[in-house]
């Protein structure tokens, strides 16, 4: 007869899970056993934090939930950060965690605690599995409660005697499509007279404008209706960078240059907006009007509150709203003429050849050296403002940052599940070398897999944002820094390989070699971040004493 852990592997498989990546412990090993004959291929992690990670970002590139597993205790608390990035970020996961037996335990209160309880606010659905019977129909729910709008983690908790106890052949429950309906068409309506009524239309693309159900209606929507538009961090890549229409991101929630068209626009369309990440645009009582158009409703706040809501399947509803809009918008490009100097300042001091490199420079050299469908994840430090500002972006989801829970340490994890789905394209993992330290150990991992893998660490020997902001505010300049291995060195350990850039003509080269050596390669560089306050502070604050040329 099947045991629980049976039930769960089947209905995994069900499911069409692949992969399932983890740190399992005693109370597992049912479910390891079931794995073992199974069509699932376990991806043994060095630590929780790093599974978690990897199934969010597989959830995140693929639209189905990933899949993590750890033992009780320590184990499942280890995946509370993966379990927030994942709620904050909308990315699908299934955590599936180990107790100890229910009925009863000849080990008392050993490393129990209540891990339901404490997923409960980090998750769309926190439940323990106490009987076999019902695991066919609690996995089919949790993973269609992952990924419907807004999708996030679910955590199961099976215990040891439940994984363990025999079961009848209980038949699995079919899978069924998630349907999200279309707009209303009274919305719909309101919106098109919104439009058609403004002077300087501008559409931002926010984080939900991402999924990979998604782009292809926004790409259709801004071509035939040619309103200029611009992205969150968390947009970047829903309609080609390289569009004609294309204004810049929001790396900044208002004064940098994109907020030139901002302040102009007398609308907004936000696609896909979530006010989970920082404010891309400051919405006051004399600013643009703003339609929300997205999965769910706007979540009102005092920087945000819509006088449109368009609610509903985002591509098929813009399409109905494009057929009411398209060839009647005379002032749809108004915008235009404010973009080249957008994209001129933003790239402005590009291809300087100081040393260290700045991080426009680094910027400019990586995209030379990644292909259009290349895939960038950075991990979170000051120069993710950097990337996120100058980096253009030609394809979704390839430029793969946080700007929800924004938490370090989750950037070589996240590159690693885009090298394992997609090993014919390149891959670069971008991490300061406080973030990199935090999930390192995955190093060993990525070797193991033999993954396809480049991964550039920036180096400044410090915390280097806080650092910043503390300069920033006038405080002293204490307690962020600290030493580092030698890099190099330290990849070779893992069986890496490992250089280290003595100039800034070497990076590319250097890049261009780690990619076509195949294999995990690192490569260090430090990087001068005195332009943090030469562009964000001092540029951006002389900017502001200009007078604005009168609108039109």
């Amino acid at each position: 007869m099947p045991k629980g852990s049976d039930l769960l592997v089947a209905a995994l498989e069900n499911e069409g899970v692949d992969r399932i990546f983890g740190v399992p412990g005693e109370e597992n090993l049912d479910v390891v056993e079931s794995l073992r004959s199974s069509s699932i291929k376990l991806i043994l992690t060095r630590h929780e934090q790093g599974a978690a990670f990897m199934a969010a970002t597989y959830g995140r590139l693929t639209g189905k939930p990933g899949v993590c597993i750890t033992t009780l205790g320590p184990g499942a608390l280890n995946l509370t950060t993966g379990a927030a990035y994942a709620l904050l970020g909308g990315m699908p996961m299934i955590m599936l965690t180990g107790q100890k037996g229910i009925m009863s335990s000849r080990q008392a209160k050993f490393q129990i605690v209540d891990v339901v309880g404490v997923f409960k606010p980090l998750t769309k659905l926190s439940l323990q599995i106490v009987s076999t019977s019902s695991i066919p129909t609690i996995v089919r729910d949790a993973f269609r409660i992952a990924m419907e709008e807004r999708p996030g983690p679910v955590l199961l908790e099976l215990p040891e005697d439940v994984a363990g106890d025999e079961a009848e052949d209980i038949a699995m429950v079919p899978q069924h499509p998630i349907e999200i309906p279309v707009a209303h068409r009274a919305s719909l309506d309101r919106a098109a007279e919104m439009i058609l009524k403004a002077k300087r239309p501008l559409i931002m693309l926010g984080a939900a404008a991402s999924r990979p159900r998604s782009t292809a209606g926004i790409g259709g929507f801004v071509r035939r209706t040619q309103i200029p538009f611009f992205t969150t961090q968390m947009g970047k890549g829903t309609v080609a960078g390289g569009s004609k229409l294309y204004m810049g991101t929001a790396a900044l929630s208002e004064r940098d240059y994109v907020h030139d068209a901002v302040d102009r626009a007398d609308l907004i369309i936000a696609i896909g907006h979530d006010t989970i990440e920082k404010p891309p645009f400051i919405m006051g009582p004399k600013g643009p009007q703003v339609i929300h158009f997205s999965y769910t409703p706007a979540n009102v706040e005092r920087v945000y509150f819509p006088q449109c809501e368009v609610v509903g399947d985002v591509g098929p509803s813009l399409e109905l709203l494009a057929d009411r809009v398209e060839g009647r918008l005379h002032s749809a490009g108004a915008l235009l003429s404010l973009r080249e100097s957008i994209l001129n300042r933003i790239t402005d001091r590009a291809t300087e050849e100081r040393w260290p490199p700045t991080p426009q420079r680094i910027v400019h050299d990586v995209r030379k050296v990644i292909p259009e469908d290349g895939i960038v994840a950075l991990d979170n430090g000051m120069y993710k403002i950097w990337f996120a500002r100058n980096y253009r972006t030609y394809v979704a989801n390839t430029l793969l940052l946080d700007n929800a829970l924004a938490t370090m340490g989750a950037g070589l994890p996240s590159a690693m599940t885009a090298a394992m789905l997609y090993p014919e394209r390149r891959v670069l993992a971008v991490c300061g070398d406080g973030g990199f330290m935090m999930n390192s150990q995955e190093m060993e991992t990525a070797v193991r897999l033999k993954l396809n893998l480049v991964v550039l660490i920036l180096e400044d020997s410090a915390y280097g944002m806080i650092r910043w902001k503390q300069a920033v505010d006038g405080f002293a300049d204490f307690g962020l820094t600290f030493g580092n291995p030698d890099f190099v060195k330290y990849a070779e350990c893992y069986g890496a390989k490992g250089s280290k850039v003595e100039s800034t003509a070497e990076l590319i080269p250097t890049l261009e070699r780690a990619f076509n050596s195949g294999g995990v390669h690192l490569v260090s560089v430090p990087i001068d971040y005195s332009e943090n306050t030469r562009v964000l502070i001092d540029e951006l604050r002389e900017k502001l004493k200009q007078v604005d040329e009168p609108v039109a």
